[in-house]
């Protein structure tokens, strides 16, 4: 039997599976497509992002093929500076594209033991108290114990599930496309800058050897399924810009609505639901990749907890009850992105009016860190201590002999105590405790989850004793 199917190789199933790995589940990957996509839908990660690949090793791999930029001027597209005083040590975004962010995931689950098969489509599922049973398109039939849906917003799994999938219906669509153009590359810079005045929803970019053009859609389309043309895309670019700039040769042609929609519950039973399968809405903000890379984060050490037996009561739950909230915290900051963008006079009075409650520099801040994800504060109940690190992620931190996140690499737990006075010595199988100092740190010990929140904090070691089971079970 396989201990947990992955529906999708979309960069949410390849973190996934890479962070099951790390913990010896056995782990199959299911992906539709036979072959990697090379359309460029999503352009870069943002800084929390970037933390999960630090914590894991693999932030080198990923600089190599990026561009840093700054990170103002993402909300709605307002132009401001970053924000000073953000806590991170990557105050960055960085630029890469989607197929990139894919291969690399995908051979980091391929290196650590991962099955991948492509060409493989999930279409049929059934679960009872000891696994699960999926059926794929050709008619094979696979056991594991558990099966994760990340296969995007038309989730197979969801719909098999019957989970609700309430929210708001595409209002507008947005045609996106790659293709060549034999405009001048001056003057499609200066044309695109003057339709962005009145118009956010239009962009003519250079991007490998061909251009990304973004254009409103002249109206919904009745089925999704079926891309837009050429001509299309032409029509839109004369209707906005007075020129198609001469397009032609679509390596890709899409479109994306502005839907906003939450699954009602992220898991039944032994079925659970990640990444687009769980939340859809536009990609204003660009958060769209990064929240779903985060919920592989968030889930999975705690499945390889309930594979391995040493989950406590609980846990599994703690995914839904931690990660809901933050989907349904971007889709309201999306909406709200959304109406600052659409182009009405009021809705232009109340960016004008945003954009000088943005000059506070505590208002920037706090829209930026929505944005970037690591003003996320998970809610731990009362008996989580109270300090104000507990809930949060810990930034990556200087210490005597090396960093923080150096110590992270394995997905264990960690016990970073400053005085040596404290121990973990029942739960060593899945915690490392390290003895070690940083004038950064406000607190004499942690006690960080894999995923590197902060479960505990304090110098207290029955206190300490009595937090350790509630995240990494009994002791041995």
């Amino acid at each position: 039997m396989i201990d947990v199917i992955i529906a999708g190789g979309g960069p949410t199933g390849m973190m996934l599976a890479s962070e099951l790995r790390l913990h010896g589940v056995r782990v199959l990957v299911l992906e539709r497509d036979a072959e990697p996509s090379s359309f460029v839908r999503a352009l870069g990660l943002h800084v929390r992002s970037i933390e999960v690949l630090e914590q894991r090793g693999l932030l080198e791999r990923f600089l190599a093929h990026g561009t840093k930029h700054p990170i103002g001027g993402f909300f709605a597209a307002i132009p401001k500076p970053p924000p000073g005083g953000l806590d991170t040590t990557h105050p960055y975004v960085l630029g890469i594209p989607q197929p990139v962010t894919d291969r690399l995931l995908a051979e980091r689950a391929a290196e650590l033991g991962a099955e991948i098969r492509r060409g493989s489509e999930l279409a049929g599922l059934h679960q009872d108290d000891a696994g699960v049973t999926a059926e794929l398109a050709d008619g094979t039939r696979l056991r594991s114990r558990y099966l994760v849906g990340c296969d995007g917003g038309r989730s197979t799994v969801r719909k098999l599930l019957g989970v609700g999938f309430p929210g708001e219906p595409t209002r507008a669509d947005t045609l996106l496309g790659e293709m060549q153009a034999t405009e001048d590359p001056a003057t499609i810079a200066a044309v695109v800058a003057d339709v962005r005045k009145t118009e956010l929803r239009f962009g003519v970019g250079p991007m490998a050897g061909a251009y990304r053009v973004v254009v409103p859609a002249e109206g919904v389309a009745a089925d999704r399924t079926v891309p837009p043309t050429l001509e299309e895309f032409k029509r839109q670019l004369r209707a906005y810009a007075g020129t198609d700039f001469g397009v032609h040769s679509p390596r890709r042609l899409s479109r994306f609505g502005d839907a906003t929609r939450l699954a009602e519950r992220y898991r039944s039973g032994r079925v659970l639901l990640a990444g687009d399968a769980a939340h859809v809405h536009p990609p204003l903000g660009g958060q769209g990749l990064n929240l779903g890379i985060q919920d592989a984060f968030n889930l999975g050490w705690k499945l390889a907890a309930e594979v391995g037996g040493w989950a406590p009561d609980g846990l599994m739950d703690t995914y839904h009850a931690e990660r809901h909230p933050v989907a349904a915290d971007v889709l309201d900051n999306v909406r709200a992105q959304t109406e600052l963008m659409s182009g009405g006079a009021g809705p232009r009075s109340v960016r004008r009016l945003m954009s000088e409650l943005m000059d506070f520099e505590d208002v920037n801040r706090h829209l930026t860190e929505k944005l970037i994800a690591i003003g996320v504060r998970y809610d731990f109940g009362g008996g989580s201590g109270g300090h104000p690190l507990v809930g949060r992620r810990l930034r990556d931190m200087e210490l005597k002999r090396g960093r923080v996140y150096e110590l992270t690499h394995r997905g264990r737990g960690l016990l970073l105590g400053q005085t040596g006075r404290l121990s973990a010595a029942g739960w060593a199988d899945r915690v490392d405790h390290v003895v070690d100092h940083s004038d950064e740190l406000d607190a004499p010990a942690v006690l960080l989850r894999p995923d590197g929140h902060v479960a505990w904090a304090g110098d207290d070691q029955r206190d300490l004793l009595d937090h350790l089971p509630r995240w990494f079970g009994a002791a041995a």
